[in-house]
């Protein structure tokens, strides 16, 4: 009875020493995920924690400024969609300096931002700062400034012309002595990358008015003595400038004695342009160096305006005989003989 007593223990002895099995590995857990890179848009079984060790398992690199959506940190879940944006490389032209940059921004304005290089007052940038970043990466940014001048500017004052009976024709007197206003004036000058593109005026305010200046033509004929040798009287006087001309030397290729009034050309018959021969026909002048004449012919004040610039109705062509050739010329004083004419020549006015 002992003996079968000592066989029991032993035996339960031996049955709580044996090792018990082991439990079968538990099943790793796998989800499907959508996978979006540079390259293409995939989906693939993982059972990688987080959203960095699905990127290593696959293989794919990530730059220093790329950007992963969501972060390397998260944790995977079933139907997660995993965004790569690569960074694409832009360069600015940032005011006249150049500047490289890497950068995932959608648009030009958050890139900009990013580098911190921002646009700031009236700056602008081409693209505009709410378009996407272009396909080249060229991006332009303007620096752009305003100021404002303000100045004292001079108003030139006007002139008026008054006859006269009470001045002597010919001459004139300044009734009102004009003065220069002045005005102050506001202008916006913009620069672009420190160089100025443009000059606005804004406003002008006058801070004085102009006074017009008043001068008085005379109208009034009177005699004057020529003076010296000459006893004769004028009643205008003025610079002409003087050729000559003969009936044989006229630049007609021969010989001719006619005139516009009929008179035989030659000496004391003297020619002015035929625009003006309506007004100064038969009038008669005295020329210092030539003597009296009868103004009777008209000629080419054209060809004299064009040759020396000088306006045609300043001219005059002094009449000399084929044997008596004095040949005067260049500007001579011409005194207009008494008696007056009933109406003044606009152009001696």
């Amino acid at each position: 009875m002992k003996f079968l007593y000592l066989l029991v223990i032993a035996a339960f002895f031996l049955s709580s020493c044996q090792p018990t099995p082991a439990s079968p590995p538990a099943a790793l857990n796998t989800v499907s995920i959508t996978l979006i890179t540079p390259q293409g848009r995939q989906t693939i079984q993982t059972s990688a924690a987080t959203v960095g060790d699905v990127l290593n398992e696959n293989n794919i690199p990530i730059g220093t400024h790329d950007e992963v959506r969501p972060p390397l940190s998260a944790p995977v879940t079933d139907s997660m969609t995993i965004t790569l944006i690569a960074a694409q490389t832009l360069t600015v032209n940032n005011g006249g300096s150049v500047i490289t940059i890497q950068s995932t921004a959608q648009t030009v304005g958050e890139a900009l931002a990013e580098a911190e290089i921002p646009l700031m007052g009236l700056d602008t940038s081409l693209p505009s700062e709410n378009e996407p970043i272009p396909a080249d990466g060229q991006i332009q940014v303007t620096r752009v400034s305003e100021s404002t001048l303000v100045e004292v500017q001079s108003i030139p004052f006007s002139v008026e012309e008054r006859e006269s009976a009470d001045v002597a024709f010919g001459e004139q007197e300044i009734l009102q002595n004009g003065e220069n206003g002045a005005e102050m004036v506001r202008t916006r000058i913009r620069f672009e990358n420190g160089v100025e593109v443009s000059r606005i005026e804004e406003e002008k305010t006058i801070i004085k008015e102009p006074v017009a200046q008043i001068i008085a033509y005379g109208t009034k004929i009177t005699l004057s003595e020529v003076g010296g040798s000459a006893p004769y009287q004028y009643w205008y006087a003025t610079e002409m400038y003087a050729s000559w001309y003969s009936p044989c030397n006229s630049g007609t290729g021969g010989c001719s004695y006619g005139t516009a009034s009929g008179a035989r050309a030659g000496y004391g018959i003297v020619a002015v342009d035929y625009s003006y021969y309506s007004y100064l026909g038969g009038m008669r002048v005295y020329i210092p160096g030539y003597g009296v004449a009868t103004i009777g012919d008209t000629g080419g004040g054209p060809i004299i305006e064009t040759a020396f610039g000088v306006p045609r109705y300043q001219w005059i062509d002094l009449g000399y005989d084929d044997n008596n050739i004095g040949g005067l010329s260049g500007w001579v004083t011409v005194y207009f003989l008494e008696p007056a004419p009933a109406e003044i020549p606009y152009f001696f006015k």
